[in-house]
């Protein structure tokens, strides 16, 4: 795929965003805003994040590890059982996810924005694939 369609992928997207510490859901916002894309949220608490990932239209998530000290993994579950890709932050790398979730794509805190540009069209990709 070209990279231009590759950018088509993002332009308009809605993506879910769960992160509790305010200058990483900033940031992500911004990256996010920079690609075309629509941010629903920030959840910032696992209780909002479950509602959302229920309830919202989005075509991607990217779901902080740990919130607020709760694990992810109710919301990334509702997200699985909607069929919808999504992609995990954390600081711990691709080590620290649990089963089944270890084949989903992660971005390492601190990322780029061309890491998460990469990592947001590969998840869509296979989504669509």
């Amino acid at each position: 795929m070209s990279a231009e369609a590759n950018d088509e992928l993002l332009n308009g997207a809605r993506v879910l965003v769960v992160e509790d510490e305010a200058a990483i859901s900033m940031l992500l916002e911004d990256m996010l805003l920079d690609f075309g894309c629509t941010v629903v949220g920030p959840a910032a608490r696992l209780s909002t994040a479950l509602e959302m990932a229920e309830a919202e239209t989005f075509e991607v998530a990217i779901l902080d590890v740990n919130v607020a000290g709760e694990p992810i993994y109710p919301v990334a579950e509702a997200i699985a059982r909607r069929d919808l890709p999504l992609v995990f932050s954390t600081g711990y790398g691709g080590a620290g996810i649990r089963e089944p979730f270890r084949d989903r794509p992660v971005v390492q805190k601190p990322f780029s924005q061309a890491d998460l540009k990469r990592t947001l069209i590969s998840a869509i990709s296979a989504a669509r694939g």
